[in-house]
């Protein structure tokens, strides 16, 4: 059953913290099967506080999105995004 990923940037404290994450995490999807759904596109806020973007990542499992998330190589380069913002970030379960 497929899994999500979803990043909601709520702000920005350090832009340049950002693009070096950014640049890092091409590299933190190899041998990681994803695709991107959502991607800072535009969108109208219905409810809520507001955001800034939002990011959607499709994985085949729950476990595979897990396994993306908690790797080394995401984990190091998420450090940029926290440093250079403040996000919510969750894992959801999708239906067939």
């Amino acid at each position: 059953m497929p899994a999500y990923v979803i990043f909601t940037r709520e702000s920005t404290i350090d832009q340049s913290e950002l693009d070096i994450y950014a640049s890092m995490v091409p590299a933190a999807r190899v041998g990681h099967e994803m695709t991107a759904r959502v991607r800072y596109g535009a969108f109208e806020m219905l409810e809520g506080d507001p955001i800034e973007g939002c990011v959607v990542i499709e994985f085949p499992t729950m476990d595979a999105a897990r396994n993306w998330y908690h790797s080394p190589a995401y984990q190091e380069a998420a450090q940029h995004r926290f440093a250079g913002s403040r996000y919510r970030a969750f894992l959801i379960q999708g239906v067939e």
